[in-house]
């Protein structure tokens, strides 16, 4: 594993300007945005922002890779050959981001290693194997005005497509939005988080390597409030990929009504998970402790508000207060740390003010919610009890460490509670009962449940929500359908 001090030699190595159309700009005379070491909180960086110019060469370049450019004349055997490479060589430099991710977003060191470069490269893999299979199909009719016809559809690409990426799983989530607009054929132009943009810079450069024509992908560091914003209201983008809060996701719906461009927003979630009496209360007390713990409580399937059966209530609070003390803050690069950091100032007083918040309307903080006495933007992992679902601990995305107990006496109660909520991206599910875990996941209301197991990810498996969760699906079929246009053709015999 590389040192810290193998990272920040990395960070300073990554190129920190927009990359279009197959170049690194200077970024002479663009503003930087500096990014901040959330452990030392030392700059790391200071990243040139792509402002009007660069963002209209960007969409431009994008417009001509698919039209007039190599890229718009590739089969999907090429490109699936182009994704397979950017998959090898993510693979080899898998330490290197892995090590990246952990300096600029503060998650622990095992957490990259073992979820988010290894979903990255099976994305990658995953949406290289669909390039070449993306068909249309035959349509039978009755035929027109007494002739014959031959009626058949083909999938297209979508087009200039924007990918706006959050800081808490940059890699992932970059690739996510990458791999599936390019195996339909579409141009991205990716605009990375501005507190964690060196792992996306990388990306690029892993692109450019592996051999994508100019235009096919692009990637423009900056604020959401500028660069983010330039992109998504330029008329030259076909569809918007975003993934962050409801609030930055209605600016950005609101944008996309200009031209009635497609979208696909991913908008966070205030995930139940739920723990039946019948459960394995230590395995139960593990996946809920990483369901809520994992990468600081920054996820957006964390599983905050945990539903506990009130005839074993006492048992999982003890079992989840222990492992909740186990937790050891610190470096992501000390080997014996399993929590890190919040990525920034802002997001403490968030998680802070959460806190206090919980305390102020009743309920009762079992443990944590301190900051410690030392540098960095740490907070200690927290846990309510005696939570009602008014309460705006159980309602609001917190976005951190903090877990609300909340008990019920039944099944439907149970459901009730896990329905009511402005959120439906994801739950979790904890049984023995076979049939219960079938009956009470189709009673659930999220885009994804998970049975004895915190959220599942893969690339085969759609992942999205409804609600304030958003709308659309990325992963699986249905990331191909929602980066291309099915068109139908009908030939008059």
């Amino acid at each position: 594993m590389l040192t810290r001090e193998d990272a920040e030699a990395l960070a300073r190595d990554v190129p920190a300007v927009p990359f279009v159309a197959g170049s690194w700009h200077s970024g002479r005379g663009l503003r930087p945005v500096e990014v901040t070491d959330p452990v030392t909180e030392r700059p790391l960086a200071a990243v040139a922002e792509a402002g009007a110019d660069l963002v209209d060469a960007a969409v431009r370049a994008a417009r001509h890779a698919l039209t007039a450019g190599a890229w718009g004349q590739l089969d999907g055997a090429a490109r699936g050959a182009l994704l397979g490479r950017v998959a090898d060589l993510l693979d080899a430099r898998r330490e290197d981001l892995a090590a990246l991710e952990s300096l600029e977003v503060g998650k622990p060191g095992l957490e990259p290693r073992m979820i988010d470069l290894p979903q990255a490269i099976r994305t990658f893999r995953y949406f290289a194997g669909w390039a070449d299979k993306i068909t249309g199909r035959t349509i039978p009719t009755p035929g027109y005005l007494g002739q014959p016809t031959l009626s058949y559809t083909v999938r297209e690409p979508a087009g200039v497509v924007a990918a706006i990426t959050p800081w808490n799983s940059p890699t992932m989530i970059g690739a996510w939005k990458l791999a599936p607009a390019l195996a339909a054929g579409c141009a991205v132009v990716l605009k990375p988080p501005e507190d964690a943009p060196l792992t996306s810079l990388l990306l690029a450069q892993l692109c450019h390597e592996a051999g994508f024509p100019p235009g096919a992908v692009s990637v423009l560091p900056g604020r959401g409030t500028v660069t983010g914003r330039l992109l998504t209201e330029h008329p030259g983008v076909d569809k918007i990929s975003f993934t962050g809060s409801p609030e930055a996701g209605r600016a950005v719906a609101i944008a996309a009504t200009k031209g009635f461009r497609r979208t696909t927003l991913e908008l966070g979630g205030k995930s139940p998970q739920i723990v039946f009496a019948d459960a394995d209360l230590d395995a139960a007390a593990d996946g809920v402790a990483a369901g809520i713990f994992a990468n600081q409580g920054q996820v957006c399937a964390a599983g905050s508000r945990i539903l506990v059966d009130q005839a074993i209530r006492d048992e999982m609070t003890s079992r989840l207060l222990a492992r909740a003390g186990q937790i050891v803050l610190g470096d992501p690069f000390d080997k014996d740390t399993t929590m890190g950091p919040l990525i920034s100032q802002a997001q403490l007083d968030r998680v802070s003010r959460y806190v206090q918040l919980g305390k102020d309307e009743g309920a009762r903080l079992l443990g944590g919610g301190e900051r410690p006495p030392r540098t960095g933007y740490f907070i200690q992992p927290a846990l309510f009890t005696g939570v009602s679902s008014a309460m705006t601990i159980a309602r609001e995305e917190i976005f951190g460490p903090v877990g609300t107990i909340i008990t019920f006496r039944d099944e439907d109660e149970a459901v009730a509670i896990a329905n009511d909520s402005d959120y439906a991206l994801a739950a979790t599910l904890w049984t023995s009962d076979v049939s219960r875990a079938h009956a009470v996941a189709r009673r659930i209301r999220a885009g994804a449940v998970a049975v004895n197991g915190w959220s599942p990810l893969d690339a085969a498996l759609p992942w999205g929500g409804s609600r304030l969760s958003g709308h659309g699906r990325e992963l699986g079929w249905p990331g191909i359908e929602a980066n291309t246009e099915e068109k139908t053709i009908t030939i008059i015999l």
